[in-house]
């Protein structure tokens, strides 16, 4: 028995076979006070202020800094963006129609957003192949991938798809992989490299195995993610409170948590 809409079920069905979606953004200006804050941010950070030029600064970022200050900037960028609560709001807008089919109504989302700065040929910010599952992290989740700029190649990022899963999954049990390398190179010919442009989202299922290599495209990454599950579904190492935050909760869902069943003698 399935009620959800026709178009649901085949958003549904689409994530399922492929284990991502890649859809355009319908809510824009949640996206614009996105970019915005993030530029107002990084404006402050770099000290060539006078030769900024707006257009396409955030893929020439490289050309404003150095390596060794690029976790430093990154970090100062991550804390302020995570103290708007307007931000962290028009994040969950950009997806809020897409989670409502795939997650539900009644959502928890992590309580920190990720920022991702990949330079040109900077091996400081990789992600090699995991899954987020296997760090303790629910399966019962989605993560919300946000490019600031468009990402293609290696200037983007990879995922096995479900149907080469399970043959990922039997060759794990049956070798013994001793790295994240060998892991890579057993699955590397299975994965599909995604093609994001700015003004989309990515929503994909962290059970998968994914990751990046390093960025030898010209241009800088600037990537976003956060990750969403329903409040009701299994946690796992990773607990409400202290890693998750409640944002869309009925009222009858908080009647029912400050609920006292009285005492009948």
């Amino acid at each position: 028995m399935n009620f959800l809409e026709i178009k649901d079920q085949k958003l549904s069905l689409e994530f399922k076979k492929k284990g991502y979606l890649i859809k355009k953004i319908k809510d824009l200006d949640s996206l614009k006070y996105i970019k915005k804050k993030v530029l107002v941010e990084l404006k402050k950070n770099i000290k060539k202020k006078q030769s900024i030029k707006e257009i396409d600064f955030l893929n020439k970022f490289h050309k404003y800094s150095n390596s060794k200050d690029l976790n430093k900037i990154r970090l100062n960028i991550f804390n302020k963006l995570n103290e708007d609560l307007n931000f962290k709001k028009s994040y969950f807008n950009i997806s809020k129609n897409i989670l409502d089919t795939l997650v539900g109504n009644e959502l928890v989302m992590q309580k920190k957003i990720n920022l991702s700065i990949q330079t040109p040929n900077d091996k400081s910010s990789l992600l090699p192949v995991h899954a987020d599952t296997w760090s303790g992290l629910s399966p019962f989740e989605v993560v919300v991938w946000l490019p600031l700029v468009d990402c293609y190649k290696t200037k983007s990022m990879y995922i096995l798809q479900p149907k080469y899963y399970k043959k990922f999954i039997k060759n794990m049990n049956k070798v013994k992989f001793s790295n994240s390398e060998r892991i890579f190179s057993s699955i590397k010919k299975d994965i599909d490299w995604l093609d994001i442009k700015f003004g989309e989202v990515l929503i994909f299922n962290q059970q998968l195995p994914h990751g990046n290599v390093p960025n030898i495209e010209r241009d800088t990454r600037w990537s976003m993610n956060c990750r969403f599950k329903s409040i009701f579904s299994p946690y796992a190492d990773k607990k409400i409170g202290e890693f998750y935050e409640p944002i869309t909760l009925r009222p009858i869902t908080e009647l029912g948590f400050k609920y006292q069943l009285p005492k009948f003698k």
